[in-house]
C-alpha cells in the first residue's frame, strides 16, 4: 500500500491549481476523446463544474468567457472544441509584459514626492499674473512643509526657492523674491495636532473594559 502512495512532487503540474487535480484530469480525459461531438459534450460539462466552483464570479461580466479561456489554458491549448467565444492565443499569453514605467523623480529631493513635479509642470502652463503667482507660492509652501516633515524643524526659504528653480529646470525663479513663505512652526503645527490625536485614539483603543 505504501508503494502506491503518490506525492505531489511526482504528479503532473497543475496549470491553474485553484480548480484542483480532479478537474485537470477531466480536461486531460476530454482531450483524448476521438469525436468532436464527445469532446464538446465533455467541455460543456467541465465548464459547468468550473462555474459551480466559483459561484462568487457569477455576476461578473463575461464570466462564461473567462471560464472558456481558462479551459483552453488548462488544456495547454490542445482541446479541439468549438467555443462560443474567441479562443485565447497561446502566443499572446506567453508574451512578456512591457516593463513598468516608474516616475522619474530627483533622487536627492525624494522627500518632495512625485506629485510636486506635476504641480510645477502645470504651473508653467499658466499665463503670467496674480493667479500664477499665488500658485507658485502655494507650491513653494507645500515643498517647505514636505521638507520639514522629512528632514528637520527649520529650513530657510532660500533653500526652497533654489530647489524649486532646479526642479522647474530654471523656469520658476523666486530666488530674488522678498515674499516670505509660511513660518515653519505654523506648517508643523498641523502635523503635531495630527500626531497627538493619533496617540490619543491609540490610548483609547488600548484601554481595557471591565
Amino acid at each position: 500500500m505504501i508503494d502506491n502512495l503518490e506525492y505531489n512532487t511526482e504528479r503532473e503540474h497543475l496549470i491553474i491549481p485553484e480548480y484542483g487535480r480532479h478537474l485537470q484530469k477531466m480536461i486531460n480525459h476530454a482531450k483524448t476523446r476521438e469525436t468532436k461531438e464527445e469532446r464538446e459534450k465533455l467541455a460543456k460539462a467541465i465548464i459547468s463544474v468550473m462555474g459551480n466552483l466559483q459561484p462568487h464570479l457569477r455576476d461578473v461580466p463575461d464570466f462564461q468567457h473567462k471560464l472558456w479561456d481558462q479551459l483552453f489554458i488548462m488544456s495547454n491549448f490542445e482541446l479541439d472544441v468549438d467555443s462560443p467565444y474567441p479562443k485565447p492565443s497561446k502566443e499572446v499569453l506567453s508574451e512578456r509584459p512591457d516593463p513598468l514605467k516608474y516616475p522619474q523623480n530627483h533622487p536627492k529631493y525624494r522627500f518632495y514626492g512625485n506629485n510636486i513635479k506635476t504641480m510645477i509642470d502645470v504651473a508653467n502652463t499658466w499665463e503670467e499674473g496674480e493667479l500664477k503667482e499665488a500658485l507658485l507660492y502655494t507650491i513653494a509652501n507645500h515643498m517647505k512643509k514636505c521638507f520639514l516633515n522629512w528632514n528637520k524643524d527649520t529650513v530657510e526659504d532660500a533653500v526652497i526657492y533654489d530647489h524649486l528653480y532646479e526642479l522647474s529646470n530654471g523656469k520658476i525663479d523666486l530666488r530674488n523674491s522678498e515674499e516670505d513663505l509660511s513660518d515653519s512652526s505654523s506648517l508643523m503645527r498641523s502635523k503635531t495636532k495630527y500626531s497627538n490625536k493619533k496617540k490619543k485614539n491609540t490610548s483609547h483603543r488600548s484601554r481595557k473594559r471591565h
